[in-house]
This record gives C-alpha cells, structure tokens and sequence, in this order.
C-alpha cells in the first residue's frame, strides 16, 4: 500500500503540471460520464513506476485497487452506479489510455510526436523539478539512447510472403553501442529516447541532475534536429539556455541542424569534436580555421596539430597538453564584438591585441618578451593582418565554433560535466529501477511510450532530488562536525595503473613463475 504522503506528492506533482486539464478537452464525451479521469490515470501510472513495477497497464490497474478504501472514493477508482458501489475495471483502464494515446497522436502517425504530445510530456517532466531547482542553473547536457518496441521486427522475406508488417508500425531499425560480451555495435527495432539533463554551471554549486526535457522519435528519423523543437519550447517557457554540452555525435551534423539554431535560442555550445572535424579546415581572411577558432596564420605548425588528451593520460601528460593549449590561444584571433543580431562578430590580429610581438603590427614590439614573436612573418601580408579587425560572417566555423577553446584545459573541464546525461540514461535503464528494456511496456507508438516515458522520468527526478537533498543533509551535518564532506573515488584503473602499480623495481628483471 502506497505512503500517504508519496500519494500527496505525485498528486500535487500532476495537478502542477496541468496536462490533465488539457487532456481530457482532447477526448470525446461519451453517453455517459467516464469513470476512470486522465488524472487518475496519471497519478496510477506514477505509482505504478515509483513501487519498482513495469509499466503494464495491468500493473497500473493493481495501483489503483490497491489504494486505501478512502483514496479510492475520492479518485473516483470506487464510485456509485445505480445506488450500488462499483469498482473500476480493467476494462476501463485500458480504454481510457487508448482514448489519451489516441487524443495526444497524430492522425497519421509518423514516427515523431505531435505538438500537444510534445507540450504535455514537457509540462509533466517539468513539472517533478521543483520550483528551488528550476533556475540554480543554465547549463544542460544532451544525448540519446535507444528504446526497443515490444513488437518484433519483419524481415523482408516476410514482408514478401504477404505479412503485413511490424505491429508497431511507428518503430524502426536503429544503431546502439552495446554494453555486453560480443561486439560494441549492434541494431535493434525501436526509438531514439533524446535527453536534456540539468548540470551544474561552470564554478556554481552542486545541483541535482534532474531530466528537464525529453523526445522520442522513430529510428529512421534524425534524433537531434528532432530535439530542437524540445529545447525551442523550453527556451520560450521562460527556462534560460546557458551552456548546451553534447557529444560529437551531435557536433558532426551540419550547421543548419544543430549549432545555428542552438545559437539564435542563446545557448553556448560546449562540444567534443568529431575526428573528421578536427584539424585545420581552411582559412578566412588569411587566418587559419582549426578546431572552430581563426589563429594568426604564422602560428608555429606544431600547434597546429594539437589533438584530445587521451583517457590512458598521466599528470605529466596533461600539464605538458595544457602548456601547449595555453600557448596556442595567444595566437588566436580575439573576438572584440558580440555577434549582432544577424551573426556576424568582430576578431583582431593576436599582436594588435598584446597577445604576440610581431614586425606587421610595430606597436607590438614594445611588448615585453614573455610574449612569443612571430620570427617569419608572411612576405605578403593577408587581410587579417592588414585591417585593424576583420568581420567574421556565421558562415565560418559555424559546425565546430564553441564556448571555450577546444581542446583546451577549460573546454576539458567545462565538457566532463557532460557525464551527467550519460549517468540519466544509466539511471531509467538500471534493473533494480526503472528498467526500460523490451517489455517494460506493452503498448507501442510514438504516443503510448512518450507518457509512459515522461512518467518514468518524473519517478527518477524524484529519486534523484531526495538523493541530492539526503546529501546536501548529510554533508551540512559533517561540516558541524568538522569532517570534510563526502566526495567520490576514482574507481576506474587502467592497465597502465596496473602495471606501474606491480611493476618491478628499477634495475631488477622481471620474475617469471611458472604454476603447475
């Protein structure tokens, strides 16, 4: 039986939301009042969830006659039917998710939701941040994940015996990386599950890492320029777009898709480079185009060819990568100007701004000699170093410009919060949760499994804000105890650790046992 004062919440939870409202105006009226109200429906959908239980409408069912004698009355699952107490059916149940899925779809279902779809999942993810929560930060990371349908794929020679075709007819083919034994990559017939995760911003406090958005679209469809939809309606809800952080598998698409609209919403993009991206890719006015900046085009060539730390990395390794990061931004082209309202910004040569010394611009050679000196300047100087500043148009570098330098030390930092989404993803599909494996629901559609979805996710925002809030207890009691507050271990070893840490000592050869 189900606490009273988790009922309260979930219950103040859905009526903040206000999808209920809105849901029923999209369902037909009948000959005779419905029973079983969508917020009912909701508030059993969510209990169903929060006990641990798969999302089987039978499971939902068993929530709601599990209820207290009292709860049931007065949430209608008990009501009076010709002077006699009746109690809800399963029947019942499922007919009026059927008439909610089929409000909330698309008359002609297209692997992607629709408007009103999209706002209500919204609104009720939305809704399980509290209001403390909603702006202690800017900054969210994106991914997706991978959903499988319940139902099973045809194959083609199916399709030509005369089979009619999937039962989800919404689902298609896929890719994910794997996790288990056997191979990293591999299909399967489903949806794409789009995430955004609230992070903390750069040098703010420690904030939950609570979903504040969602998407699922057919497999066939691109997943992130489908996601931009989702955070175009969080921007103009009022929530503030700072740092967007996203891997490369969002960086490789082409600008009009990701980073241009990213940019006009106001977001800074924070990014890891796809490899085909990296490197030099042209110049601009005489400056060298590398890694999404314009560097002075007598910068020393070894810079130019500066790639990401690798994760075998050690301390030396990482001081010797940032020293040489650090030098290569004293030859990059500073932005002077904010981008107008068209996209266009401002940048200065490198020795006009007191960031080099060199013979084209001769107010520089006064500078002090920790500044490197460009030696050979060009014999024939390009425009970037002929014009005091040079207009920048959105065209250049629009795919691979961000927030910081990458691969620098800041871009490092900024970027590692990015984990967080990943940690989300781990966090819905973990066994002893949510589990959202093939067959945690048995309805299928674009429709059916985005509020089922949504739901799941506002059962783990709760988990994830008590979590943080448990914590935040629990290291204000350490502090006025005088103990320091709780931090993670590095729990990953690598085989270099390993061997450093069995290695034998120096001068001594190594000793080979043989066993029996």
């Amino acid at each position: 039986m189900i606490d009273p004062d988790r009922l309260a919440r979930i219950e103040g939870l859905v009526d903040d939301s206000g999808v209920c409202d809105r849901i029923e105006a999209l369902l037909p009226i009948g000959v005779r009042p419905r029973q079983l109200r969508v917020r009912t429906l909701i508030i059993a959908i969510l209990i169903a969830l929060a006990d641990h239980r798969p999302a089987h409408l039978t499971r939902v069912y068993e929530a709601l006659v599990n209820l207290p004698i009292v709860d049931k009355w007065r949430l209608g699952v008990i009501c009076d039917w010709h002077a006699v107490p009746h109690q809800l059916t399963y029947r019942q149940v499922e007919y009026t998710f059927g008439l909610v899925v089929n409000g909330l779809g698309k008359k002609v279902p297209d692997g992607e939701a629709s408007a009103t779809l999209a706002e209500v999942v919204g609104q009720l993810v939305q809704a399980s941040i509290p209001a403390t929560y909603k702006a202690s930060s800017s900054s969210y990371a994106v991914d997706w994940t991978d959903v499988e349908t319940f139902a099973s794929a045809v194959s083609s020679a199916q399709l030509q015996a005369g089979h009619k075709g999937p039962a989800d007819p919404e689902a298609s083919w896929g890719h994910r990386n794997s996790q288990g034994r056997g191979g990293k990559n591999e299909m399967f017939f489903g949806y794409y599950l789009s995430l955004a995760t609230m992070v903390a911003d750069e040098g703010g406090g420690e904030v939950p890492e609570v979903v504040a958005a969602m998407n699922l679209t057919a497999c066939r469809l691109d997943p992130v320029p489908a996601f931009l939809p989702t955070l175009a309606r969080l921007h103009d809800s009022g929530v503030v777009l700072g740092d967007v952080l996203a891997d490369a598998g969002y960086a490789n698409r082409i600008p009009a898709r990701w980073a241009i609209p990213l940019a006009m919403l106001g977001a800074n993009i924070v990014t890891d480079l796809h490899p085909c991206d990296r490197g030099r890719q042209g110049t601009f006015a005489g400056a060298a185009i590398f890694n999404g900046n314009l560097y002075c085009p007598a910068t020393p060539e070894a810079l130019l060819t500066i790639s990401p730390l690798s994760r075998q990395a050690n301390q030396a390794d990482i001081a010797v990568h940032d020293e040489a990061t650090a030098e290569l931004s004293r030859y990059k082209l500073p932005v002077i100007a904010a981008d107008d309202e068209d996209g266009y910004h401002r940048r200065i040569c490198p020795a006009a701004a007191g960031r080099v010394r060199c013979s084209c611009k001769p107010d520089s050679m006064a500078l002090s000699f920790d500044r490197p000196e460009i030696l050979a300047p060009p014999e024939h100087p390009p425009t970037c170093c002929t014009q005091a500043t040079v207009t920048v148009p959105p065209t250049v570098a629009a795919k691979t410009r961000q927030k910081h330098d990458y691969p620098s030390k800041a871009h490092r930092i900024s970027y590692a919060r990015r984990t967080a989404v990943e940690r989300s993803n781990s966090h819905i599909k973990d066994p002893a949760t949510t589990d959202i494996s093939r067959g945690w629901c048995r309805v299928m559609g674009v429709s059916a499994m985005s509020l089922l979805l949504a739901c799941a996710l506002v059962v783990s925002n709760l988990a994830v804000i008590d979590a943080f809030e448990a914590r935040q207890v629990d290291n204000a009691a350490r502090v006025a105890a005088g103990k320091p507050p709780r931090t993670r271990k590095r729990r990953r070893k690598t085989l270099a650790d390993l061997a450093g840490a069995n290695a034998p000592p120096e001068g001594e050869p190594a000793r080979i046992v043989a066993t029996a």
